[in-house]
């Protein structure tokens, strides 16, 4: 029996009105995930970004702020970037697809997340990932909005 349990995936998907690798700059930017993400308090890049990098966001859960540390696994501008968390009970594996839209005036993106537990973890992933398929779509139309928004029209 795996120590881990893993929950269903959350995906949403959403269409900006900016180019791929305006959406894929921004999306993927630990420093901007508090400007469209619910609870990010603090997040950015150890080193250079790309593959192996560490990403350390620190969030706000009720009145507490955890801090937690992912690896990126996948790195290919503007197309793909995913990371994989590395510490805490609950841990996250998140991909943001970013796929070109109308001859790259506009970009369609994916966020998809896998939430796993391991030992207190395997008791609170399914309020985790609960709270998160409510919260990821919203952060999707904030992205949207808050894109189409710094950026104005095409």
């Amino acid at each position: 029996m795996s120590q881990w349990l893993e929950v269903a995936s959350i995906v949403s998907t959403v269409d900006i009105d900016r180019p791929p690798d305006e959406v894929f700059a921004y999306a993927t930017n630990p420093e901007r995930f508090g400007e469209w993400q619910e609870g990010v308090v603090e997040g950015y890049i150890e080193g250079a970004a790309g593959l192996g990098a560490r990403c350390v966001m620190t969030r706000r859960v009720g009145r507490a702020q955890r801090t937690s540390t992912s690896e990126v696994t996948e790195y290919d501008p503007p197309a793909r970037w995913a990371i994989h968390g590395i510490d805490g009970p609950v841990r996250a594996d998140v991909s943001v697809d970013v796929a070109p839209l109308d001859e790259g005036r506009r970009a369609r993106v994916t966020i998809a997340l896998d939430f796993h537990g391991r030992g207190f973890g395997r008791l609170i992933a399914p309020y985790v990932t609960n709270h998160a398929r409510k919260e990821v779509p919203v952060s999707c139309q904030r992205l949207k909005a808050k894109l189409e928004r710094l950026s104005g029209p095409s």
